[in-house]
């Protein structure tokens, strides 16, 4: 297939039309119409399972469809793998970064595309232009794995443009990434669109698809249901679009507070190789019925405070407490079995077995006890009857238990897991950006749970970076700031302003943060 040449800024570079493509007991893409023009960014919206993910592996070549057509530039095109998709100028970055942390990011770049620059100086040259031209600021003789997050995805992002790609699709490109490093990506993208290229942009979030966005997608349950201009909608209507109904907000009702203290920790330190500080001398309560929250830039300590509670951190001096029980000494299997449940910050990495189906995910961290195990084993049937439960109650879409845990949407994944940590019912829950990459939907679902459970007497520390979120759920707020809780805030009296300004060390001390 011949490289795509250039169509001009406001020509119609995409056109998918009536595209539809089922799974096995799935219609993941139905009737889906799009049309993405040249020097625009087209951001796409929906829930989780939405069918937005299918709809650009078909356009990435990925994924076959079972009907419609795809056109590039005007001409019509079959995109039987992403060989055919690059050759035609379609480029996409995914969610999960895709590099080799041993090389360097010319290497990174280059791998699998020597043919066309070779990998000597040529190849340096030109990702050297690429890099000028689109202000993609990266180093190219860096190791990958010396790189932050931001700029991992700026090499993903120069991967797709040194292999000719005038279409990038990007799959929740700021899932991971702190608000410094999404504003840098809006200004790539921003570079990108001045360009002439076409950006297909997927997020959840909202604000930030109406703040880049020429043009909105939005799709529900497998087809497309709006194409919106950002200025005439807001936020909230936007999400109403992708459920179809009203949507509730994260506030926590009266409060279910009571005097017991459910988890202790005390004087907690944890220090590096060289002897720097992780965490220094964090102490913390939490009540029955309670929701503490802990607002931090990413990097300051909150996912060492996490494995530290769970025991998950080898090093860790201080001591953590269940009720009466000392669990300092305890595996985490042992502080699992003694009531704490974790809703891990990667749902991949500590979450999920990608490959086993879902009713062997159910079992995770619960195969000691029933209704996973009978005796020393593994108890199949009440395990698969216990994730029909979970799917059931948690509208995890998906059609059945043996389904493999990699073919759920993200969301869907982490309602899965969401459910499996509030069964058996523990007294303590460690939610780690528990509504982190899933959409709107599924989020208040989330949330609906874990004040339900609030108001049965789980106390909960709950970690995000969503400060809306952490307002809205806890009863208290601390800050982390290096490695130290600095303040402590009553929800009801704090704005997300004043929780940035103290979460950068600009803000009110504990006392004046009451």
């Amino acid at each position: 297939m011949a490289q795509a040449q250039v169509a001009p800024p406001g020509q119609l570079a995409v056109r998918l039309s009536g595209i539809g493509k089922q799974f096995p007991g799935v219609v993941a893409n139905d009737d889906v119409n799009l049309e993405v023009r040249r020097g625009a960014i087209h951001a796409i919206v929906g829930e989780n399972g939405a069918g937005k993910s299918t709809l650009m592996k078909i356009l990435y070549g990925v994924q076959k469809p079972d009907s419609g057509t795809i056109e590039i530039d005007g001409s019509r095109v079959d995109l039987s793998s992403p060989a055919d998709a690059i050759s035609a100028g379609v480029g996409m970055v995914f969610q999960h970064f895709m590099l080799a942390d041993n090389l360097t990011v010319l290497e990174n770049v280059v791998l699998g595309a020597e043919s066309r620059h070779g990998i000597g100086d040529a190849a340096r040259k030109e990702v050297l232009r690429i890099c000028e031209s689109y202000g993609l600021h990266v180093e190219p003789d860096q190791l990958v794995e010396r790189l932050g997050v931001g700029e991992r995805q700026r090499v993903e992002i120069l991967k797709v443009l040194y292999r000719g790609a005038q279409i990038v699709i990007l799959d929740e490109p700021t899932a991971v990434l702190v608000p410094q490093e999404v504003e840098e990506l809006f200004t790539n993208l921003r570079e990108l669109k001045e360009e002439g290229l076409a950006v297909l942009f997927i997020s959840h979030k909202l604000d930030e698809v109406l703040s880049v966005a020429d043009e909105v997608t939005v799709m529900r349950r497998g087809s497309t249901v709006a194409t919106v201009d950002p200025a005439d909608v807001t936020a909230r209507q936007l999400a109403e679009l992708m459920v179809g109904s009203e949507l509730p907000s994260p506030t926590t009702e009266a409060s279910t507070v009571t005097d017991e203290v459910l988890l202790a920790v005390s004087g907690v330190s944890l220090p590096t190789a060289d002897g720097r500080p992780l965490l220094e001398d964090i102490s913390l309560q939490i009540r029955c019925g309670e929701v503490l929250g802990i607002a931090g830039v990413e990097g300051n300590g909150q996912a060492e405070l996490v494995e530290a509670i769970m025991g998950m951190r080898p090093g860790v001096t201080g001591s953590v407490r269940l009720g009466e029980r000392d669990l300092t000494a305890l595996s985490t299997r042992a502080r699992r079995e003694c009531g704490i449940s974790y809703i891990p910050e990667d749902r991949h990495r500590h979450g999920l077995l990608l490959d086993s189906p879902l009713w062997e995910n159910r079992v995770l961290g619960h195969q000691t006890r029933p209704p996973s195990a009978r005796g020393m084993l593994i108890d199949k049937t009440a395990s698969r009857r216990d994730t029909e439960r979970i799917i059931e109650q948690y509208d995890v879409r998906t059609p059945g238990p043996d389904v493999l845990a990699r073919a759920l949407s993200g969301g869907n994944q982490q309602k899965l897991i969401v459910g499996r940590e509030m069964s058996g019912k523990p007294q303590v829950l460690i939610a780690a950006h528990p509504t982190r990459g899933v959409d709107v939907g599924a989020q208040a679902a989330i949330w609906r749970h874990i004040k339900d459970a609030r108001r049965e007497g789980l106390a909960v520390l709950l970690i995000s970076a969503d400060l809306d979120e952490l307002i809205g759920l806890s009863d208290r707020i601390n800050v982390i700031l290096r490695g130290r809780l600095v303040s402590e805030f009553d929800p009801s009296q704090v704005t997300p302003q004043q929780l940035g300004s103290a979460m950068t060390g600009a803000g009110p001390d504990a006392e004046t943060g009451r």
